[in-house]
């Protein structure tokens, strides 16, 4: 039988909820830029004088910033002052029509505006509110300054980053704000599931520093057995091996042959076949245990023949591998653009803006692609309007 049904549209899974950022840079936008991407209308509250500090940050598109312009996709700009009377009033009548504030102020600083969380909540009791900052709320370190290169250093990150004896090297990307502002936005729904079935929100403390630390799975399985201090050892992995990068005759290439059959795979395409039964290669921890002469001895095969060599090998005998891309070669990846990863999204002053995807895909409710972030206050005098503020 056919099913002659109109058929609807599926939202996004968080269509409804209404969200205000209040932030700059990246944890609270990043986190926000989640929940939009999952259907919230999120309001991000700027200051009318220059707004996020990541609007001004090169390069510059008609005088836009291009991260700000990816970072802040699908949301509304307002813009309020929120030091004035009037710009208190205005945000706390916006805070009564919401579902989540998301901020990542100094701690306290809301406070000193009278607009922390406990006077927010007698406004609207079922307000989740989201707190991200450097160190967290409470502590010692709660009034220090928290940017992501400290969070990383004080967090081990950059303890086992890069190489052993060499420069301290922080992760490439802003790991410990990208990764709270996850959290974020993680919390954020678990709270809002909560609130489906009490009414009431709740204050959620998210920081820098202890996003940094959860990531931590190995290096703590290594300190709490055996009281060993974890040590930076490049690409190798902390428990496995062979599972690194090795140098091929024009550049490198990622190798992880983990399993019996992958190791077996591994070294009969490299015409290794006697490393199977040699006693210091015979189990995954020995191999793991002597590691540097494992690789050393892979890398004297590798450096023999070109990554595309080793790629179609490698891959016909079912070992993961994989080529070491710069961003010119993954912005351009054919497996990404056959998944439609990449799409451009409207902007009002520069037109199309390419935004990088959601990696979360649903099959019922799929991520909004909508427009890219909004120029400062754009949606100031609509929002007034709907609040029925002259």
């Amino acid at each position: 039988m056919s099913d002659n049904k109109p058929r609807v549209e599926a939202l996004p899974p968080l269509t409804g909820i209404r969200v205000i950022e209040v932030g700059n840079y990246m944890a609270a936008p990043f986190c926000c830029m989640q929940l939009a991407d999952l259907g919230a209308e999120v309001i991000k509250v700027e200051n009318p004088d220059g707004g996020d500090q990541v609007r001004d940050s090169a390069p510059l598109i008609d005088g836009e910033g291009s991260a700000f312009m990816r970072l802040n996709r699908n949301k509304r700009s307002m813009a309020l002052d929120l030091k004035t009377d009037r710009g208190k009033e205005i945000f706390r009548k916006l805070v009564g029509t919401a579902d989540v504030v998301v901020e990542n102020l100094r701690p306290g600083t809301m406070a000193d505006l009278d607009l922390a969380y406990e006077e927010l909540r007698v406004i609207n009791p079922g307000l989740v509110y989201v707190a991200a900052s450097g160190w967290g709320q409470d502590g010692p370190l709660r009034d220090q300054p928290g940017m992501d290169i400290m969070a990383q250093a004080r967090s081990g990150l950059m303890s086992i980053t890069g190489t052993e004896g060499g420069d301290p090297v922080k992760v490439g990307v802003p790991i410990c704000d990208l990764v709270c502002a996850l959290y974020g936005a993680l919390a954020a729904v678990a709270a809002l599931h909560v609130r489906s079935t009490t009414g009431l929100g709740q204050f959620i403390d998210v920081s820098l520093l202890e996003a940094g630390v959860s990531l931590a799975i190995w290096e703590a399985g290594l300190f709490f057995a055996t009281g060993e201090i974890p040590r930076a050892s490049g690409s190798a992995h902390q428990s496995a091996a062979p599972y690194q990068a090795f140098r091929v005759a024009d550049g490198w290439l990622t190798v992880g042959a983990t399993t019996k059959f992958n190791w077996a795979a591994l070294c009969r395409v490299l015409g290794l076949e006697r490393l199977t039964s040699d006693e210091r290669y015979l189990d995954a921890s020995l191999r793991h245990r002597n590691r540097e002469a494992l690789a050393a001895t892979i890398e004297e095969v590798t450096v023999t023949a070109p990554a595309a060599h080793w790629l179609r090998v490698l891959g016909e005998a079912g070992v993961p591998c994989a080529p070491i891309q710069d961003f010119g070669q993954v912005f351009s990846d054919p497996h990404l653009l056959g998944r439609g990863y990449f799409w451009d999204a409207p902007h009002t002053k520069v037109g199309s803006v390419r935004q990088l995807g959601s990696p979360m895909r649903f099959s019922k409710t799929p991520v909004r692609r909508d427009k890219a972030a909004p120029v400062l206050g754009e949606d100031t005098a609509a929002l007034l309007a709907e609040l029925d503020i002259s």
